[in-house]
């Protein structure tokens, strides 16, 4: 660990992208390209995980970390899978309507844990399907044939039968009760999924769904900072790790004269402020270790620091400042604030691995950990293995930071500029677009 510190800010970060990236390519299923939700043993496949994974073979290659053959034909079974997977919307079917079950079985790719038909992950496969298709550019047959089944993949999806004629877009669908009674409300990581929707050639929702959903945006000042509100971290990174939201605004945000990448930049500044004010007097919090999101956490009894009870709540979507708050802390959200805040983001992580050496098993982020309580073992309580949503979010703003790659080939994808342009974006680098 004590070489970390010898490390300039970008061999650090290089380490850490690196080793993020290493969960897909050591993970993955070469059979069908599908990706494990965590490194648990018996762990199902998540279809985010899997769009990450799409998403991020480009800088793999970029970088020497994987030949592009190798990336290549990893995407290409993946897609090729989705392709041709079971769209009854059965029980046991992989999806219908374009849209697939959020966890799925590693091997068969069938439905698992009698989870949703998923919107959101469905959007995030979709963008990484959309990254690869705009990357692996060569006129050669099997890039030739990714960049087809990617295409026929985002086509075959019907926006319009996830609003349920609804206002907005339904959260999940399940063949056992049909649609889930709540759709998208306040602000979060569906930017995404609003802009895919309306971006498509085939089955498109109108400019009036996604005005429903930023009319129940909360706008908020917190710690001298105006802000659109989403308390945990990660509903402030996801839509960036495929759109370059710097300098454009959509009608919400022009009215409010700031736009998505500053309103992450000061979430980023929230999240650190309340860290240091530290209201439940947590050990370990303080301006430099900071990081409240959507994480694993502890979910039985280990002795805090005074050995009394403690009130813990496993995996949640822990926020700030309205929590839930249990003293767990997560240290990929932290580091994918990196583009947003690099100062603040750096001296973070650094502090964090300063003081907790065992957040960084085999090199990669562990999901969280949680310095106020004790793993028996004179340590703080560190997650078990390692979760492919933490290490695609970390690896992807990582590159976006260092080189901007993904943001610069999605900025060349005529669906979500279209998708962009329909929800009421302009400014900034669209207007180059024009």
């Amino acid at each position: 660990m004590s070489d970390l510190f010898r490390l300039t800010d970008e061999a650090l970060l290089d380490q850490l992208q690196q080793a993020a990236f290493g969960y897909f390519p050591q993970t993955v299923n070469r059979r069908n390209g599908l990706v494990p939700d965590t490194s648990r043993e018996h762990s199902p496949v998540s279809i985010a995980v899997v769009g990450f994974a799409l998403s991020l073979y480009p800088a793999g290659v970029e970088r020497g970390w994987i030949a592009r053959a190798e990336a290549v034909q990893l995407s290409l079974a993946a897609l090729r899978f989705f392709r041709d997977s079971d769209q009854s919307g059965g029980p046991e079917a992989t999806g219908q309507q374009g849209f697939y079950y959020h966890f799925l079985d590693i091997d068969s790719g069938r439905r698992v844990w009698r989870s949703e038909l998923s919107m959101i992950d469905t959007a995030l496969l979709i963008a990484g399907a959309l990254v690869a298709a705009a990357y692996f550019d060569a006129d050669e047959p099997q890039e030739t044939e990714l960049r087809e089944i990617a295409d026929a993949l985002y086509r075959r999806i019907d926006w319009r039968w996830a609003q349920d004629g609804g206002d907005t877009i339904r959260q999940g669908w399940k063949p056992e009760c049909g649609f889930l009674h709540y759709g998208w409300e306040g602000y979060s990581e569906a930017i995404l999924l609003y802009v895919l929707a309306m971006g498509s050639p085939t089955h498109p929702i109108g400019g009036d769904c996604y005005q429903a959903w930023t009319a129940t945006y909360q706008w908020e000042n917190l710690y001298d900072q105006d802000y659109l509100y989403a308390g945990p971290l990660f509903m402030h990174h996801f839509s960036h790790a495929w759109i370059d939201l710097r300098g454009i605004r959509d009608p919400f945000m022009r009215e409010k004269r700031s736009d998505y990448f500053e309103n992450s930049r000061r979430a980023a500044c929230i999240q650190r402020e309340y860290a240091k004010r530290n209201p439940h007097e947590f050990a370990g919090y303080d301006e430099n270790c900071w990081g409240l999101s959507a994480c694993d956490g502890p979910s039985d009894a280990h002795p805090d620091q005074s050995n009394g009870p403690r009130r813990v709540f496993g995996y949640a979507a822990r926020g700030v400042p309205y929590g839930p708050d249990d003293g767990t802390l997560c240290a990929p959200a932290t580091l994918s604030s990196l583009p947003f805040a690099p100062a603040l983001t750096l001296d973070a992580i650094r502090n964090m691995l300063a003081r907790y050496p065992q957040i960084l098993p085999q090199g990669r982020l562990a999901s969280s950990f949680n310095p106020s309580l004790s793993d028996g073992q004179g340590g703080c309580w560190v997650s078990d293995g390692h979760y492919g949503l933490d290490q695609g979010i970390v690896a992807m703003m990582i590159e976006n930071h260092r080189s901007g790659l993904i943001w610069r080939l999605m900025r060349g994808c005529p669906y979500l500029v279209d998708g962009l342009r329909r929800a009421g974006f302009a400014d900034g680098w669209l207007e180059s677009r024009a």
